[in-house]
């Protein structure tokens, strides 16, 4: 260790600015040093800082910031993640956000941001630049320059800096961002409320400083949320008010002021440095934010900084392991997550922060399914996709050819039950972080769970003579109708594989959702005023299932599913419009019947993004 490193080390650990630095004495490439850094507001945030014991160079710092604890960081060449970049040499940098963990301060949930007119005011990006501001000036042998990454809620870290970076934040790769907590991913889609996982995400982030599980007292939490009757019951039984983003919820059913301040289409202007954006197709937490920030910053993308990742993965898988599968799927024994490791994300900060290679990256690239090859793409979606409509007709046909007024049956219909819900996953449901909970993987279940059910309609097309690939968004339009006065609308894009398949026969005749989502029709018209439905009147809805890359293959079908109920991913809808579903009493829960329209005047269909 140089002189002037010894010396800088001595000043820190007298002021009590590090906590511990780790002896040189194990075979790691990497030495650890825990230090509490000071912001502009006194507050200190806990971090740990990986440098390597031999550098030949001077190196840039790779950061992480995280509500999830850092103490348990490992050193980066023996993590999956971090593995391929260490080789490269970084100083690497983990630190919990303020309020969680060792950190001081009060944690608030995706933070707003700050009042910039008054000096000591901060939010997150602040709290990142202050934390590069000292990494500057007392870690020796850097290079000048910082990137930031990070998955779920660090990756909504990670846009948050780069949304008003520090001159030395050079790139950032957001992974699985949030964008929007009430239009899409963790909280709720199209205002339709995410129920388990709101609820025991409130309690693992705020019900201590550390994380910590929900006690449910038994395995199968479908019958317990069923049990909970209306959701007032959370405070009037568990949580007593003292989860403030439950309260939270209670106090914005729609789509008002405190949601906005919090999505990132209201804090985002341009890319202001190079971003990566990096999702999974099958991402049962944060599939949609990465899609939708890119689409966002690249309307304002003047200098080719805008770039987006897509692979065939659950939420994080590209961090660990091989991603050669994901549940029952399987992608030709292909590594996808080493290979987004090793040659994107390294190439990435490496061409960014030190300007080794040749920075030469694709505008999109898409790990595409079905074909289980990798694609690259000069815009997202591709201008070679061009848009047709696949229809719903009578007795369960799926066509690409437009009902005609020669079919008699206008529509099919079923009865939504709220006392008996549709479960969104074979049961038992785990509790979301639970021991073995398949939470994870819930998205790549076979549909073929609730083909049976009464209260779920489907349509298919006949065996494929040819494959039909589509790549881009995937829109539903659907015109329904309903005997109560509020809904919800639930729609599944599947491929549905041979019925005898001779690749691997435990597949055969599977039904694997290629893209999903709901649909509360109160918001029809405007997600801040929601509006009641008129009992028997054809409303026309158009859903967006966002982004796929997919081949759905010769001798495969598709087919569409539609429901009401997705429990308990979802709360239930009374089916009786209520000014505050959160306020709803047990009385308010109804049956309704539903009708989902296929005549030529109303031609229910998918939009998909069809690429020859």
């Amino acid at each position: 260790m140089a002189i002037k490193t010894i010396f800088i080390h001595l000043l820190l650990l007298l002021s009590g600015t590090i906590l511990f630095a780790q002896q040189d004495t194990t075979a790691d490439k990497y030495k650890r040093m825990e230090v509490m850094i000071p912001m502009r507001d006194g507050v200190k945030l806990h971090t740990i800082i990986y440098s390597p014991k031999y550098p030949t160079d001077k190196l840039p710092f790779l950061i992480t910031r995280t509500p999830y604890g850092v103490s348990s960081t490992r050193s980066p060449e023996k993590s999956d993640y971090t593995k391929e970049l260490s080789s490269d040499g970084y100083f690497f940098v983990a630190q919990d956000i303020r309020g969680r963990y060792l950190s001081e301060g009060k944690f608030e949930m995706t933070r707003v941001s700050r009042d910039k007119k008054a000096p000591k005011s901060i939010d997150e990006a602040s709290d990142t630049y202050d934390t590069i501001d000292w990494l500057l000036k007392n870690i020796p042998d850097n290079n000048g320059k910082a990137g930031i990454y990070g998955i779920s809620y660090d990756g909504w870290t990670s846009i948050i800096a780069a949304a008003d970076p520090h001159p030395a934040l050079k790139a950032a790769s957001e992974q699985a961002t949030p964008s929007d907590m009430f239009m899409n991913d963790d909280f709720h889609h199209n205002g339709a409320f995410r129920l388990s996982y709101g609820f025991e995400y409130s309690v693992l982030t705020e019900a201590a400083k550390t994380d910590s599980l929900y006690d449910f007292g038994e395995y199968d939490t479908y019958d317990w949320y069923l049990r909970l009757g209306p959701l007032s019951n959370i405070n009037k039984m568990y949580a007593h008010s003292s989860l403030p983003t439950w309260n939270n919820f209670i106090a914005h059913p729609n789509y008002d002021a405190f949601w906005q301040k919090q999505a990132l289409a209201y804090r985002l202007d341009y890319p202001r440095i190079p971003i990566q954006h990096v999702g999974g197709w099958w991402d049962e937490e944060d599939m949609v934010g990465p899609q939708d920030v890119y689409r966002r910053l690249e309307k304002r993308d003047s200098s080719n900084r805008n770039f987006i990742v897509m692979g065939p993965w659950l939420h994080g898988q590209w961090a660990n392991g091989t991603g050669k599968s994901l549940g029952n799927i399987k992608f030709d024994d292909q590594p996808t997550a080493t290979y987004f490791r090793e040659q994107i994300q390294a190439k990435w900060f490496a061409w960014y922060l030190k300007g080794k290679g040749d920075g030469k990256f694709a505008e999109a690239i898409s790990f595409q399914t079905g074909s289980n090859q990798w694609k690259t793409y000069t815009a997202w979606p591709p201008k070679e996709s061009v848009t047709k409509n696949i229809y719903f007709h009578a007795n369960g046909k799926l066509s690409f050819e437009k009902p005609t007024a020669a079919e008699t049956k206008a529509y099919d219909s079923y009865v939504s039950d709220p006392a008996k819900p549709v479960p969104y996953r074979v049961r038992p449901i785990e509790e979301t972080y639970g021991t073995n909970s398949r939470w994870y993987y819930w998205l790549t279940d076979n549909q073929r769970f609730v083909d049976n059910r009464p209260d779920v309609v489907q349509w298919q097309t006949d065996t494929l003579t040819e494959d039909v690939t589509i790549t881009g968004n995937v829109l539903a339009k659907l015109f329904a109708s309903t005997s109560g006065t509020d809904a919800d609308w639930v729609v599944k894009l599947i491929d549905v594989y041979p019925k005898f398949y001779k690749k691997e026969l435990k597949m055969s005749g599977y039904e694997l959702m290629i893209s999903s989502d709901i649909f509360r029709a109160r918001f029809r018209n405007s997600f801040s005023k929601p509006e009641p439905l008129i009992p028997g009147k054809v409303e026309a809805y158009a859903i967006d299932l966002h982004g796929a890359d997919h081949v759905f293959k010769k001798g495969h079908r598709i087919m569409v599913q539609v429901q009401s109920t997705w429990f308990p991913i979802y709360d239930r809808n009374p089916q009786k419009f209520v000014p505050n579903i959160y306020e709803a009493k047990e009385s308010d829960y109804q049956t309704a019947t539903q009708k989902i329209y296929h005549s030529a005047k109303f031609a229910s269909c998918i939009e998909l993004p069809v690429n020859k």
